[in-house]
């Protein structure tokens, strides 16, 4: 059963980063372990609340973690946020989507979470992805991130993942 509207859920804080390669593809992480066992994802992680971590740094470190590579704050650019109710029915989730804005050119490779693979952008709509991402982030990014040639407005939506199908709305633009 789907939590009330006011039952109590912890709230998350987390950032999805998404490069791009000269070749035009897209990097996504196919996730070998939870959450999203198995499907592809952007390459990001959780804030670091307790040390005051902000989102573009989270950003900055995720992308030195999972690809190795140190990019400073002026290469990352906010996309959108989106705010998730009742994730799982389990937590609430404030993600802040970021756009890596040169090019990132390495070979695709394992790690701990998964593995690291270049997508065409053609080709993404048909990978395995979450409902979210294929419903509603993936169309907000291609409509507005620079990088996927979009018009560069920040977006929001925000998803109440209490009913199925979740529901969501654009906020802004």
């Amino acid at each position: 059963m789907a939590p009330s509207a006011d039952t109590p859920l912890p709230y998350k804080i987390a950032v999805l980063v998404y490069i791009r390669n000269t070749a035009g593809e897209v990097l996504l992480l196919h996730r070998g372990k939870e959450p999203n066992f198995g499907l592809y994802s952007p390459i990001g992680g959780k804030l670091e609340q307790a040390i005051g971590e902000s989102p573009v740094a989270c950003a900055q470190r995720e992308a030195h973690e999972e690809i190795g590579i140190d990019l400073p704050l002026t290469d990352f650019r906010l996309s959108g946020i989106v705010s998730e109710t009742a994730y799982n029915g389990q937590t609430h989730w404030l993600m802040f989507c970021y756009e890596v804005l040169r090019p990132l050119d390495f070979p695709p490779r394992t790690m701990n979470e998964g593995r690291l693979e270049w997508i065409a952008l053609a080709d993404i709509i048909r990978m395995t992805l979450p409902d979210s991402d294929r419903q509603v982030i993936w169309p907000q990014l291609r409509k507005h991130a620079r990088i996927f040639g979009g018009d560069g407005e920040v977006f929001t939506v925000h998803l109440d993942c209490r009913t199925q199908p979740m529901q969501w709305t654009v906020q802004q633009p």
